[in-house]
């Protein structure tokens, strides 16, 4: 349990090179299945476009989807898109700094799948067969085929086996034809998803510098807040729960004590530094009140710091006096010797 224990630490340590290292195994994972997906075109007329485009558009879209699953920022995310105002305000700008972050992360997967299947070109020649221009690329001549029976000897070019036009158009022809327009747009998709990542990564932030680092400070500031409450809850509710405990057995053994005449066993040292963690929350109701307190109304992001004194009193007309900070155990006893 400890080394798992230290290898969830480390990867909370180091969420977002662990993000990147995810998607970039999502990546090659999308290309990988690509190369072993067994793609085989049905060759029919109305099922050749929605089999091509399903198997170009279909998966990027899990990808998506599965690289946002993945990433444990979404349920942050959404839950700051959906608390109460509070007395705390929300940014919006904060929250599309979040998603951008997201989605570019999420995105890397599917670009790479469309990549990799335009460069091959299967799916266009699947998709587009029947759109091949026969009067340029073969011979149109042929009088006593209707427009119905030569889609549907075009739609069997993808399958060799079963494609009998040869003296409509050639195979190899219309094959070649197909997959160089595929290859063209894959390198243009590639060009273009180049470009914009370039001007996603070193661009924004030359523009709206200011926004950009306020964006990028709170957002780590929503995701370092919410471990640290985390944290915080299951450090107090272990608290509360072996203070609970302890009372529970104390009790059964004061009550057999009384029956069997023993005196009890003394409280353990570690149960009262416990019992300091609970911050004066001791029972369910004002727990409760305190998380329903804390989702619906977060306080607002201002450090209460006791004000120094000065000459005229406490510096800063209009605030509030506060009490200082109460005295150190080894200064009071201290004073307390001398």
């Amino acid at each position: 349990m400890d080394k798992f224990r230290m290898i969830f630490q480390f990867l909370q340590s180091n969420q977002e090179s662990f993000m990147n290292g995810i998607c970039g195994i999502m990546a090659l994972a999308s290309a990988q299945m690509y190369s072993a997906f067994d793609f085989n075109c049905p060759c029919l007329p109305r099922y050749n476009l929605a089999y091509g485009l399903g198997i170009l558009l279909v998966p990027p879209l899990i990808l998506f989807l599965l690289g946002f699953v993945l990433n444990n920022n979404i349920s942050m995310l959404a839950e700051e898109w959906r608390r109460p105002w509070g007395q705390r305000g929300k940014d919006p700008a904060v929250l599309r700094y979040m998603f951008c972050s997201m989605a570019q992360r999420a995105m890397i997967a599917p670009v790479v799948w469309v990549s990799v299947t335009l460069l091959d070109g299967k799916c266009i020649t699947c998709a587009f067969c029947t759109s091949v221009p026969v009067e340029t690329l073969g011979n149109a001549s042929n009088p006593g085929l209707s427009q119905g029976e030569m889609k549907r000897v075009l739609a069997r070019i993808p399958c060799k086996e079963i494609y009998d036009g040869q003296e409509l158009i050639a195979n190899e022809v219309a094959i070649r034809y197909l997959r160089c327009i595929s290859q063209a747009l894959g390198w243009c998709f590639v060009l273009l998803m180049t470009t914009l990542a370039f001007l996603v990564r070193s661009l924004r932030p030359c523009f709206t510098q200011a926004a950009f680092l306020k964006s990028r400070y709170w957002s780590h500031y929503i995701d370092i807040e919410r471990k640290l409450f985390d944290e915080t809850c299951a450090e107090h509710a272990r608290s509360f729960a072996k203070v609970y405990i302890q009372q529970f057995f104390e009790g059964m053994s004061t009550d057999i004590a009384a029956t069997h005449c023993h005196p009890p066993r003394k409280t353990p040292v570690d149960v009262g530094e416990a019992a300091e963690k609970l911050l004066g929350i001791t029972d369910q109701g004002t727990m409760n009140t305190a998380l329903k307190s804390w989702h619906r109304c977060k306080p607002p992001l201002h450090l209460h710091l006791p004000a120094l004194p000065s000459a005229n009193g406490w510096a800063g007309e209009g605030q509030p006096p506060t009490h200082p900070p109460a005295p150190r155990k080894e200064t009071a006893a201290y004073y307390s010797r001398v």
